[in-house]
């Protein structure tokens, strides 16, 4: 496997990044993710494979998802040559202050996710969202003091608009602190908005891009239906995916993607992830998996290789539309 930068940084990464939602039962999506003893062969493969990339978060699975990486890790990989991410935002508690990103519940936040990753450091800890409640000053300072104290190694944030990451450089800028390592956007076929604004940003000051819901949960793979049903528990109950990608002109991309991969000889699922080769240096795509098969046929993406007429073809068939945003 090549691996690749992280961003400008010196760190190095699979060209894709294990997502790692699905790994720990819990309450968030507890209808399709994944127990502990199911979820270890999962990493065992990735590992054996070459992925040293793992993202998770203090909210998937109210911080089990952390505790099933962390026992991965000690079981099967060396924590020398993986490179963790893990974000913060969500609610690890019922308290007021058990959310966000002010510095109390950033601080609290890392020594929990520390705990449960069974790590003394977080290779790249993330703003899971934007927070208008809190000044973005203490959250960038909260962030360099984790840093200098040696406790994370990188930072970065995901689901910003392109305006949040130009004040947060600036910031950084100013005080001389360190900055944004990476931003992780929703980037898939389906959903190339951040193409406009964000992705050209990043590119321009050197911030990697981890692209969330790059198989948009699972719809190019062809696992999401019209009437809503699917083979796995995820596309059976999955209400969101109907909500954002189930226009006539994304099914039609299906379509396309399904044919582009029998010329190809290969899944749609590769040709979907074989894309992100083709997209400017330092986008990374992070796969999500419930069964051993999608992470082998992710593993093969690699093999493939989109011909100039693919690519116009699957330019032709996006469909622009209304920028995602949590908030």
């Amino acid at each position: 496997m090549d691996y690749v930068n992280l961003g400008n940084t010196g760190l190095k990464v699979s060209p894709i990044c294990l997502g790692c939602m699905s790994f720990g039962r819990g309450e968030f999506h507890s209808a399709w993710t994944l127990d502990a003893d199911t979820s270890m062969p999962f990493f065992k493969r990735a590992f054996e494979a070459g992925i040293n990339f793992l993202d998770t978060s203090d909210g998937y699975a109210e911080g089990q998802s952390e505790l099933v990486v962390g026992r991965a890790i000690k079981e099967y990989g060396r924590r020398e040559d993986l490179v963790v991410a893990t974000k913060f935002i969500a609610p690890t508690g019922p308290g007021r202050n058990e959310r966000g990103a002010s510095r109390k519940h950033i601080m609290q936040a890392v020594e929990g996710s520390l705990k449960r990753l069974g790590t003394d450091y977080i290779d790249l800890y993330q703003q899971h969202a934007w927070d208008p409640t809190t000044p973005l000053e203490e959250t960038l300072r909260a962030f360099e003091d984790l840093q200098r104290a040696g406790k994370v190694l990188h930072i970065g944030a995901s689901n910003y608009k392109a305006w949040q990451l130009a004040k947060a450089l600036q910031i950084q800028a100013l005080n001389g602190w360190t900055r944004f390592a990476t931003m992780q956007v929703q980037y898939n076929l389906v959903y190339r908005e951040e193409e406009r604004e964000m992705i050209p940003l990043c590119q321009d000051q050197g911030l990697g891009v981890l692209a969330w819901s790059a198989l948009a949960r699972g719809f190019l793979s062809g696992n999401r239906k019209r009437d809503g049903g699917g083979e796995t528990a995820r596309a059976q109950t999955d209400k969101a995916a109907q909500s954002i990608y189930f226009r006539d002109e994304d099914f039609a991309l299906q379509a396309l993607l399904a044919q582009i991969g029998e010329r190809q000889g290969a899944s749609a699922m590769q040709v979907a992830l074989a894309w992100f080769a083709t997209r400017p240096r330092g986008v990374i795509p992070i796969i999500g998996v419930t069964k051993i098969q999608q992470l082998e046929e992710s593993l093969g993406a690699g093999r493939v290789t989109l011909s100039a007429e693919d690519l116009a073809a699957l330019d032709a068939a996006y469909a622009t539309r209304p920028v995602f945003s949590f908030t």
